[in-house]
């Protein structure tokens, strides 16, 4: 069983520099130590207020990175515009509300197939891999099939929640959710509040993973005990 491959979600780092309207810290060269401390891939999640990660930022990073080139966000046009100019290795389709402090749900698949399939039939064109952020219930993860995106990334905000009190029945619809969607032909990814805590205990249940993109907790982590360290420690839940 392969192991899944870590994207630092780098957001965090970008809402630190823009705390003070400079560049400290450099959003690129933390990028690239990521990189060489051994992650797999980079995420960014630039939304239209640019509260964090900027356009311009991903402009910036796109002709640096070494490993795979992750942008999420709401498909509006400005966005698709960024990500066809940007060519990444993935494009992460996120429905977020213009307000959300953070993403806080899945797409509803059902409601918004034909706008998802237009959209990853105009990515998967341009050669970019698509996926979309769904809630692990399975009438979702079965619609996400029929739009003919390459992976669904799996919401796991309900998974940490719960881990702490029951962390079986907390994983088990999401492990539903890998296995249809592996059935149906879908690659999985996951992301949102996985750490130290609750990550090994996912990889170790769901052989259909992937990936995971893991941003907050990690740079949180990243003030203890140093980036470099934090990016292996992260490495070792995978393996």
């Amino acid at each position: 069983m392969a192991s899944p491959k870590l994207s630092v979600n780098i957001n965090k780092i970008a809402t630190l520099r823009n705390a003070r309207g400079g560049d400290n810290p450099n959003l690129v060269s933390v990028a690239l130590n990521c990189e060489r401390f051994g992650a797999q891939g980079i995420t960014v999640h630039p939304r239209p207020d640019e509260r964090h990660i900027r356009y311009q930022d991903v402009l910036d990073l796109k002709p640096l990175l070494t490993t795979e080139f992750n942008i999420e966000g709401k498909p509006n046009d400005r966005f698709l515009e960024l990500v066809q100019k940007v060519q990444p290795a993935q494009c992460t389709l996120v429905p977020d509300a213009d307000n959300a402090i953070t993403s806080n749900a899945g797409w509803d698949t059902l409601k918004h197939k034909e706008y998802l399939k237009e959209i990853i039939s105009f990515l998967q064109s341009q050669g970019i891999r698509t996926s979309i952020f769904v809630d692990p219930v399975p009438e979702m993860i079965i619609h996400a099939a029929e739009t003919g995106t390459n992976r669904v990334e799996l919401y796991t905000e309900g998974y940490a929640r719960a881990y702490a009190d029951n962390r079986e029945a907390a994983v088990k619809p999401y492990l539903e959710a890998a296995r249809l969607g592996a059935s149906l032909g879908l690659e999985i990814n996951a992301g949102h509040d996985l750490d130290l805590h609750n990550l090994r205990y996912l990889r170790e249940n769901m052989p259909e993973l992937a990936e995971v993109s893991i941003g907050h907790a990690l740079i949180c982590d990243a003030l203890y005990f140093g980036l470099e360290n934090t990016i292996q420690l992260y490495l070792r839940q995978l393996v």
